[in-house]
């Protein structure tokens, strides 16, 4: 027979422990930089924050602005070189390169907008990185991934996709002037070599800009023949826009490599988000069943309690 005082004794035991089961918790090692009350040194923080910053979006970060302003600084001075070198010795009438001289200033408002334009690309991609490195460091912690936070990385993705796509083109448009710079300071090497060799005089060998369609065929003179070819490469104006053309391509070219890197990243980081989205709807179903187990478990102590 179960006396009273048993009876209240099991139900204490019921409601205190058998209800609540216990939750073993890792207590960590004590370090030589942990305190004995379990606080983190200095140490360990640091090494927490550096864990979660992510690497790469950082060097893609850094590559993509290096790309972007090389490309726009030097392009925007070298511009200006190219138009300074078509009013002096090829094109005298303004009339002729008019259309030219607008099409130039235009692309140097649109160098400005590119470069403003990156520069806050860049910052949310590398917010976006430390979003999701936080995101896959608690992935099977108490961090919680929406919908909505997958659709804005699938966004980046596409974007990304597209710009680099873009800057392709970029690449491949702002090699044409490095082609056509290149051109002619090779002929203006050749009528050097000719001079010294005597053998063909140098005036025989010109170079004209009209068949590259940057100005008319009526252009006066459109083109510069001998030594009058040999002073045009010597200037400054044709030195610093033949190389500052050449940085500038460099410049998309790395622009390329950084976005193609981001795509890389962003594809990366938007797998890890599905993942962990799948990971937390696990956990949520697990955890419901678990308390629906819980509560079986409890009515029907509470039942066996009601009998005896």
């Amino acid at each position: 027979v179960i006396t009273r005082p048993e009876m209240e004794i099991g139900r204490y035991h019921w409601m205190y422990r058998s209800s609540r089961p216990h939750r073993y918790h890792h207590v960590p090692a004590l370090r030589g930089n942990v305190s004995p009350l379990g606080i983190p040194g200095c140490f360990e923080c640091c090494i927490k924050c550096l864990g979660g910053v992510p690497y790469a979006s950082l060097v893609a970060t850094i590559l993509c602005f290096s790309g972007v302003a090389l490309f726009c600084g030097c392009g925007h001075v070298a511009l200006t070189g190219t138009v300074s070198i078509l009013e002096q010795h090829f094109s005298t009438t303004a009339s002729d390169h008019a259309l030219l001289s607008e099409v130039i200033q235009l692309m140097q408002y649109v160098i400005y907008g590119i470069a403003s334009f990156f520069f806050l690309y860049g910052i949310i991609l590398l917010a976006e990185g430390f979003y999701t490195t936080s995101a896959v460091k608690e992935l099977h912690g108490e961090f919680k991934t929406t919908a909505c936070g997958r659709c804005i990385s699938g966004m980046f993705v596409f974007l990304t996709y597209v710009l680099g796509v873009a800057w392709l083109g970029v690449f491949g448009f702002s090699a044409v002037p490095v082609f056509m710079f290149y051109n002619i300071w090779s002929t203006c090497e050749a009528i050097k070599s000719l001079q010294i060799n005597m053998t063909v005089p140098g005036d025989q060998i010109c170079v004209d800009i009209r068949q590259y369609g940057i100005i008319p065929w009526n252009a006066v003179p459109g083109k510069a023949c001998g030594p009058i070819l040999e002073n045009i490469c010597n200037t400054n104006e044709f030195y610093m826009s033949y190389h500052l053309f050449i940085v500038a391509c460099a410049g998309a070219g790395a622009t390329v490599i950084a976005l193609i890197h981001f795509l890389m990243i962003l594809s990366s980081n938007w797998a890890y988000l599905k993942d962990a989205s799948k990971m937390q709807a696990y956990q949520d179903i697990k955890a419901k069943e678990e308390q629906e187990l819980q509560d079986i478990q409890s009515r029907s102590k509470e039942q066996l309690n009601s009998y005896t």
